[in-house]
């Protein structure tokens, strides 16, 4: 089978078909299971770096609300540092037992300082982002845990493709956006026309999706036996994909909130 995902984050040669799967005969004497990657020991660390990510959204609202910290300052520094370890896991998934953790606390600062800023401008949006992310994370996991959905090839060709797509999409606005000051519809927080909203509907719609290939990803990471970091590789994977699902709930619940 074929191992892709939609998520960026998994598309690194480490879960290519061509990894090396430990546990063969030539290293029955050198790996052992508790040195190969589980789907238990992922859950583990996937909930460990969701405490963390939690953690510090708080702490940035904290800082912001009672100690006057600018909220740019959080955003683009928790942003940017974020999206470098990120990049740096990519291509060196075996410190992701340092970068993963290091990911979650500055992207919480950048999801905490982006939360309330929309909050104060839109009470109730940050809660409900949450909720509609948790609902739709655990509706998701067991769906994929109860067989209910099965990523096929074809599913997963759908996914990436849409994922691509969106990516375009973004991608491009902000280009024009440096040259006009404004977004393509859908794009902003502040355009509240129904397209819009629709938009944002398709996105999560997707956002969801891409869990199933994330769930299936992790899965066969742990059949082929990988070695025992890429947990924390995968569990951040996940992570930076709960965060865009998080983000695009945030924006759909303050486009609706714009139009009351």
């Amino acid at each position: 089978m074929t191992m892709k995902s939609s998520n960026p984050f998994f598309n690194n040669k480490t879960f290519s078909p061509t990894s090396r799967v430990y546990g063969a005969q030539e290293d029955v004497n050198v790996i052992t299971h508790n040195e190969t990657m589980t789907v238990k020991g992922t859950i583990n660390k996937s909930m460990f770096l969701f405490a963390i990510l939690v953690t510090s959204a708080l702490l940035s609202g904290y800082l912001m609300l009672f100690e006057g910290v600018h909220p740019y300052a959080l955003l683009l520094g928790g942003g940017i540092t974020g999206f470098v370890i990120a990049l740096i896991a990519t291509f060196k998934p075996n410190y992701s037992g340092v970068l993963a953790p290091a990911y979650s606390l500055f992207e919480g600062l950048f999801i905490g300082g982006i939360s309330i800023i929309l909050e104060l401008r839109y009470p109730g949006v940050a809660l409900k982002a949450a909720g509609g992310t948790l609902v739709t994370f655990m509706v998701c996991f067991l769906l994929y845990r109860f067989g209910i959905v099965k990523v096929t090839e074809q599913f997963r060709s759908v996914v990436m493709a849409s994922v691509l797509a969106i990516g375009t999409y973004y991608l491009l606005s902000w280009i024009v956006s440096f040259f006009t000051g404004s977004y393509f519809v859908g794009h902003s927080f502040e355009d509240s026309s129904l397209m819009s909203i629709g938009i944002s509907v398709f996105i999560i719609v997707v956002a969801s999706l891409n869990l199933f290939l994330n769930f299936d990803m992790i899965e066969q990471g742990a059949q082929r036996r990988l070695p025992k970091h890429m947990e924390w590789y995968s569990a951040m994977g996940l992570m930076i994909a709960v965060v865009w699902l998080y983000l695009e709930f945030l924006k759909l619940f303050a486009k609706i909130s714009g139009r009351d």
